[in-house]
């Protein structure tokens, strides 16, 4: 499990469908629109928590305005409803904050005792041992780049949509190619 964001409303860079020419200005022939300029978050910005399931290769997840411990709790409550109580589960997360009891507040190490769920951390300055980077990557690529989304709905709506085509093509030859790619850079990285 991981964090995806902050996705704000900007343009991303990558392929376009429009093509590459630029037209004369006329009404036969318009200019191609150029990437407007975002210079602040109007709208703020969204965050996906999202999980990966290495039994079944499925990818889950869930776009919340902010990422505090209330809402990994909240997905994690999730994980855990996809999988009969008495089967034991395991998260592996990075050290982000709200991933992590404190003498302040216990919840999350409370929730996990009561609820059969073992975390599992990785090393600090290692997220690229989390296999849900690589298929951030495949999200990036596929759903997210050469785009200017209007509104969040608009782009939660695209991400939900990669994902159910993600979890239905998980043999598909562009996106296991995109992500191999992915998972070695980062691997390579830091060697």
């Amino acid at each position: 499990m991981d964090e995806f964001g902050s996705l704000s409303l900007q343009p991303h860079p990558g392929r376009h469908w429009v093509l590459q020419g630029c037209g004369s200005g006329e009404p036969d022939h318009p200019r191609r629109r150029r990437r407007r300029a975002t210079y602040h978050c109007p709208h703020g910005v969204r965050h996906l928590l999202a999980g990966l399931d290495l039994s079944t290769n499925r990818l889950y997840g869930h776009i919340h305005p902010r990422k505090t411990r209330t809402q990994f709790l909240a997905f994690c409550r999730y994980l855990r409803s996809l999988h009969p109580p008495e089967v034991r589960i395991g998260i592996i997360l990075d050290n982000f904050s709200p991933h992590r009891s404190t003498h302040a507040d216990g919840r999350v190490g409370a929730w996990a005792e009561v609820n059969n769920v073992e975390f599992a951390y990785v090393p600090f300055y290692s997220s690229w041992l989390n296999r849900i980077e690589a298929q951030f990557t495949g999200l990036r690529y596929f759903a997210l780049n050469g785009t200017d989304f209007a509104s969040h709905r608009e782009q939660g709506r695209m991400i939900r949509r990669y994902i159910a085509w993600r979890n239905n093509h998980t043999t598909d030859p562009k996106l296991r190619k995109v992500i191999a790619r992915a998972s070695l850079i980062k691997r390579a990285k830091v060697a």
